[in-house]
């Protein structure tokens, strides 16, 4: 079951990087749809931001059980791909995410400790 995510999110590309930064982007959609074809995710978005102020440009979100994004997320050729995009971006961040099912037990816990904390 897919119910946790990876969200990988990217600032501006290094300046005079950036069609280095472009190249990497379509190496990770290919990386992150072999996977999908593997069944090391179940499912993956690549999303690019309009132009607005702030700091993130782009994100990709990577859907999967617990098991397939724990081990995606500790192989090594997902941490190259993320070495080499951190030398291209900046602000590269790589946050776990809650969703479906895994989502209702977050908001629970939340729950919880507001309950023991007021």
């Amino acid at each position: 079951m897919a119910d946790v995510g990876l969200f990988i999110g990217w600032g501006a590309p290094v300046r005079g990087r950036e069609a280095k930064g472009l190249d990497v982007f379509n190496e990770a959609v290919g990386f992150y749809g072999k996977c999908q074809e593997d069944g090391r995710v179940a499912s993956f978005d690549a999303v690019l931001l309009e132009p607005h102020g702030g700091d993130l440009a782009g994100f990709f979100l990577l859907r999967g059980s617990t098991e397939q994004i724990g081990s995606l997320r500790s192989s090594e050729d997902f941490l190259q791909l993320m070495t080499r995009a951190g030398l291209i971006v900046e602000g590269l961040g790589v946050v776990g995410a809650f969703h479906g099912e895994s989502l209702g037990q977050q908001i629970g816990t939340y729950q919880q400790a507001i309950g023991e904390l007021g």
